[in-house]
């Protein structure tokens, strides 16, 4: 079975995140976007846990659905063109900071169980090495090398993937709290790793430069901080819809159930470039290098993100690939590209009623960006968004590239083309 998985979310016990991530809400989101199985985020908070063994009832082996005393008001909000089931998967993101190698290192974990029972005794024994009720996402004085032993002691099928491994405060290989190598990080258990999750900022072909990465499948997920973030980056399966379908298809090499993944274009993510948010100052690496590090402002140190710290660990050009590559395809979400046609910021009333008018006339948001003939997008949409997806498609994007937390900004159109277009090319 084909399906969309995004395997790496939080929930409204997480700090900075939305009061909208509740079962029912993820249920309902992820119809709308296109999403099969949706990680639980969080699943070691106490109060998240046991709201989840409320609301989720077994389905297939290892995952889970929404009782229908929940769902069944939440299907008559979902239009018919995007009904379709919803399971979920138990996941949770732990914050690891500790010191390792002489330096504190701060690394970001997302660790997957198969059953609620191994969910509750995982959650048992981390309670006593730190505090787990005061956040969804708990930070720990544990190390990540501890912490997938723990994962791995709890069950045959249950694994740990480093989280968005080149986000500069807390990753894997973060520029300031990472390490130079995987095995520096995990140690004797380097081999128990087998997917990673690239994060906004990064794409596989970034990634695929460094051969110490080659052990591993390439995996890209939200990490949403609300539900209509669900899906911006996610990924593709074509196996048995179940835990042991998902962990088979990215733990075995001779599996192919892993297709590959939904990205962001990397330059949109939040840490792509280096830079220093306070000035306002965004440097390509080798300006950053011909600044010595610092801020051409203030001098400061800026932050350096993920394009300089892959430059910096890499060992091999552009382009080649690790046995266990994957395709993958850059996409930008469709209130962002009705907003670039509109002129108008995504939440604004027009773009949020033209995103509804296209779910419930066409389907889902990942098929409309994926594979809907354009012909059907601009009948229904107009001509303006059409040519906008027909431009995403072919990767005709530009981005101003973000840097130290501040998000890329997207343009598909000049403010001449709008112009001059306006009446040819209008979304009505």
């Amino acid at each position: 079975m084909k399906f969309i998985a995004d395997l790496h979310i939080h929930s409204k016990y997480s700090r900075a995140t939305s009061k909208d991530l509740t079962p029912e809400q993820l249920y309902f989101w992820a119809q709308l976007k296109g999403i099969t199985v949706v990680g639980t985020g969080d699943f070691l908070h106490p109060g998240w846990l046991k709201e989840l063994k409320t609301k989720l009832e077994p389905a297939e082996e290892g995952l889970f659905q929404l009782k229908k005393e929940y769902a069944s008001e939440i299907d008559m909000q979902v239009p018919a063109s995007c009904k379709a089931p919803v399971r979920f998967i138990l996941s949770a993101e732990v914050a690891n900071i500790y010191k390792r190698l002489d330096k504190v290192r701060k690394v970001h974990n997302v660790i997957f169980a198969p059953s609620f029972d191994v969910a509750q005794n995982l959650q048992k024994r981390i309670e006593k090495i730190g505090n787990i009720r005061s956040d969804g996402r708990p930070i720990l004085g544990l190390d990540s090398r501890d912490l997938l032993e723990i994962t791995l002691e709890s069950h045959p099928q249950s694994f740990l993937v480093p989280a968005h491994i080149w986000t500069p405060w807390f990753s894997m290989l973060g520029s300031k709290g990472g390490f130079d190598k995987m095995e520096d990080c995990y140690g004797d258990l380097t081999k128990y790793i087998f997917a990673l999750e690239t994060g906004l900022s990064s794409d596989p072909l970034m990634n695929w430069r460094l051969s110490q990465l080659d052990q591993c499948v390439l995996i890209s997920n939200s990490d949403a901080h609300s539900a209509p973030k669900l899906g911006r980056e996610a990924n593709i399966f074509d196996t048995e819809l179940s835990y042991a379908g998902i962990f088979l298809g990215l733990s075995q090499d001779s599996n192919k159930g892993f297709l590959g993944t939904i990205e962001f274009f990397p330059e949109e993510g939040k840490y792509h470039y280096d830079g220093h948010r306070d000035c306002d100052v965004c440097l390509t690496p080798k300006e950053t290098i011909k600044n010595k590090g610092l801020c051409p402002k203030c001098g400061k140190p800026v932050t350096v993100g993920v394009m300089a710290r892959v430059e910096e660990l890499a060992d091999r050009p552009e382009g080649q690939k690790g046995a266990r590559s994957r395709p993958y395809k850059s996409l930008i979400q469709l209130e962002t590209i009705i907003a670039e046609g509109k002129g108008v910021g995504p939440a604004s009333k027009p773009v949020q009623e033209l995103f509804y008018r296209m779910l419930s006339k066409i389907g889902n948001e990942l098929s409309i960006l994926n594979e809907v003939p354009l012909e059907a997008i601009k009948k229904t949409g107009g001509a303006l968004l059409a040519e906008g997806i027909s431009r995403m498609r072919q990767g005709k994007v530009s981005i101003a590239p973000g840097y130290d937390g501040e998000y890329g900004v997207i343009s598909l159109f000049s403010d001449k083309e709008r112009a001059t277009k306006k009446e040819q090319l209008t979304l009505f």
